[in-house]
């Protein structure tokens, strides 16, 4: 340096005597010739420190306080140089140097290089590639600043501010990484691994928010790694994977369910006892796991995703109905076919009062209070459809049952059954025993099917009567077949009223119609019959004409003026139907003979 100074002095000299004597001055720029590459060999041995201070401030920083000596030196020298310039004129060969701003370029190439070549894995030799590259980027980053903040920053003048300009380089090298690995063409997983960390690891504790790197990094002053646009294509690429992956694994998942059902062995009991299959749990797993994911990227995110998840639930469901409307189509069409048909019913059953508990509590933990007003509308929907199935689960097993009690149906109000059919001691027993199997249902749809299938009995007891199976020839016979209807009321109430047990259910009151049309055949004074079907029309206002003409015809006493009489007078009575009556007559058919002919 010593030689570099007498040069430029006696330069400065010659210039001073005869500024344009080229010569003299070429003369004694080739004379110190070897000093210019000497200054060039030092420089490339201060920018190889530079490169590894990281390292060498570690073992030697010393070394590093000459370095940064040397360089503050040339810039004084820099400075004096161009003071000089406005001045005079004259710069020597070689100034500025700007040793200083090469310096910082070297420590910025130096980060981009490290950021860089942190990623040691690709997608085909590991697939957890980028979360290995963020975590060493991670750790590599916190370690750097700790020393830059911690040890750097002693080893240079004040005004240097290096921690402060480490910071920006290694925040803008990140950005250009990030913005690098966001264009590459990412999996659904990796774009949730690259939000995350750019989104909340980058500022948190484990990184910038570290506490030994506060004060002088506020994290709240960093600009964003990614742009708003460039978070929201990746945001708009995720969700769009995670629909079709949604799709794709709730339809492998009801395919696996759908064979489960052709199984010979029950399905599983939950810790009740009552039949289920994974269905739901493997589902409710898939949701949870995403919005498990989701949370961690931001809020809003979480939000889209639950309403992803009810979209393509209430889609899903949909498909479950259909494939349980099959499953009881093909099981009726053979049914030796679907060996625990019932058992499978009974948990699609209960499936649906887990669906709706799982999506209560889904939506308890993912939906700020705030916000159920947003998804009401879906959730009603998916509601909507879980009691469709439910329902028509229900009703299918209702149906499995009237299937096996048809044949004895068919007895009552016939001959046999006036002399000795046994046939409603069978219906009582067959029904139990669908019931033993039906203890596996939920209480909500057990409750409703023990009712249901209250009403039916008797519907199915009421329809007997009304297709005239038989006809009364004497006082003798309607009071045998009165007493017989009576009895067989006191069973079924006795049966339903013991299957209905702990529900709360009063259902006593179903069979009452049958003791009010036994009383209709009891009666041995024609004259009062008026009078009792009368009543039996104030309890079931829902009574047609031609209900009344069966019965009538059932009784074989009545006259056709008589039954024209109690009719016309019927129909000309007030009609005050109360409010809380379930129809029960409404739906049983007279067979198509007309009222005249009834009457006859």
């Amino acid at each position: 340096m010593d030689l570099e100074c007498s040069r430029d002095d006696l330069m400065y000299e010659q210039y001073r005597m005869d500024s344009k004597n080229t010569h003299d001055m070429n003369l004694i720029d080739s004379y110190f010739g070897d000093m210019q590459k000497l200054s060039e060999e030092l420089a490339k041995q201060l920018w190889m420190v530079i490169q590894r201070s990281l390292v060498t401030v570690r073992r030697d920083p010393t070394l590093l306080v000459s370095v940064v000596r040397i360089i503050e030196r040339e810039e004084k020298i820099d400075r004096r140089m161009l003071d000089r310039k406005k001045q005079t004129g004259f710069i020597p060969p070689g100034r500025p140097k700007k040793w200083k701003e090469i310096m910082f370029n070297v420590l910025d190439r130096t980060v981009i290089t490290r950021i860089e070549g942190t990623q040691a894995d690709t997608r085909e030799s590991d697939k957890m590639w980028l979360v290995r590259h963020l975590e060493i980027i991670r750790k590599y980053v916190l370690d750097d600043l700790l020393v830059a903040k911690n040890l750097m920053d002693q080893c240079f003048p004040p005004h240097y501010e290096i921690f402060k300009r480490l910071l920006c380089m290694y925040h803008k090298a990140l950005s250009l990484r990030m913005q690098d690995l966001a264009s590459e063409d990412l999996e659904a997983n990796e774009i949730v691994s690259l939000l995350t960390w750019v989104l909340n690891t980058y500022k948190s504790e484990e990184m910038m928010g570290n506490l030994e790197l506060a004060p002088e990094l506020e994290v709240n002053f960093l600009q964003p790694l990614l742009s708003q646009d460039v978070v929201n294509e990746l945001l708009s690429t995720y969700m769009s994977t995670l629909t079709y992956n949604i799709t794709g694994w709730l339809r492998k998942a009801l395919e696996t369910d759908k064979k489960d059902w052709l199984k010979e062995n029950e399905p599983e009991a939950d810790q009740d006892g009552y039949y289920q299959t994974t269905l739901p749990a493997i589902v409710f797993q898939m949701f949870e796991q995403n919005l498990q994911v989701a949370t961690q990227i931001s809020e809003d995110l979480k939000i889209k995703v639950l309403h992803l998840c009810l979209q393509q639930m209430s889609s899903f469901l949909n498909r479950y109905k259909e494939e349980a409307h099959l499953y009881k189509e093909e099981h009726l069409r053979n049914r030796q076919y679907h060996p625990c048909y019932v058992q499978y019913m009974v948990a699609i059953i209960n499936n649906c009062q887990t669906f709706k508990e799982s999506i209560i509590s889904l939506k308890k933990k993912y939906l700020p209070p705030m916000m159920e007003e947003m998804l009401i509308s879906s959730h009603a929907c998916i509601d909507a459809v879980l009691d469709d199935i439910a329902k028509e689960g229900c009703s299918s097993l209702l149906d499995e049952v009237f299937i096996d009690l048809e044949p004895h149906l068919s007895e009552l109000m016939t001959k046999k059954w006036l002399g000795a059919s046994n046939a409603v001691d069978t219906i009582c027993v067959t029904v139990e025993d669908y019931f033993n199997d039906f203890a596996r249902i939920k209480k909500p749809c057990k409750k409703k099917m023990t009712v249901e299938c209250h009403r039916r009995v008797v519907m199915e007891y009421i329809k007997a009567i009304m297709l005239k199976r038989i006809t009364f020839k004497n006082a003798e016979e309607r009071k045998e077949g009165a007493e017989r209807m009576n009895r067989e009321a006191k069973q079924f109430r006795f049966l339903f009223k013991k299957l209905a047990a702990g529900s709360g259910e009063d259902t006593e009151g179903l069979c009452d119609v049958i003791e009010a049309i036994a009383e209709v055949f009891k009666l041995t004074d024609p004259s009062l019959l008026y009078l009792e079907i009368s009543t039996l029309v104030s309890k079931h206002p829902d009574i047609r004409d031609d209900h009344i003409a069966a019965l009538l015809t059932m009784r074989g006493d009545a006259s056709r003026e008589m039954k024209q009489t109690i009719i016309e007078t019927l129909d000309k009575g007030p009609s005050q139907p109360n409010p809380n009556y379930v129809p029960l007559f409404k739906e049983i058919i007279v067979p198509t003979l007309t009222v005249p002919k009834l009457l006859k």
